[in-house]
Parts: structure tokens; C-alpha cells; sequence
């Protein structure tokens, strides 16, 4: 019986949980964030090339 009242005070385990939770949820928000930078990063290099491809075939 002891057993059973010392697992219901303690909190450790739950306290593990919310923290795990947490890191969870900062990691899918970071890879939300990463994979809409990478979209932008990956236009961004497409527009340069693009440019300096046009401005290459220009000077020739």
C-alpha cells in the first residue's frame, strides 16, 4: 500500500513527460521553419543563377 501512495506523490515521471513534450514540439516547429527557409534559400538560388546565366549569355 505504501508503494501505491509513494507512485501517486511522485511527479518525476510526469515532469519527464512535459519536458519531453516540449523538445518535441521545438523540434517540429524548427523543422516547420527550416523546410519553409530552405524553400525561399532554394528560390533565392534559382533567381541568382538565372540572372547571372542571362547576364552571362548577354556579354558573349
Amino acid at each position: 500500500m505504501k508503494f501505491i501512495k509513494k507512485l501517486r506523490q511522485n511527479e518525476e515521471g510526469a515532469t519527464a513527460i512535459e519536458y519531453g513534450l516540449i523538445a518535441a514540439l521545438i523540434a517540429v516547429a524548427a523543422m516547420t521553419a527550416m523546410g519553409a527557409l530552405g524553400t525561399e534559400l532554394t528560390e533565392t538560388f534559382e533567381t541568382v543563377s538565372s540572372t547571372m546565366s542571362a547576364a552571362n549569355n548577354a556579354s558573349v
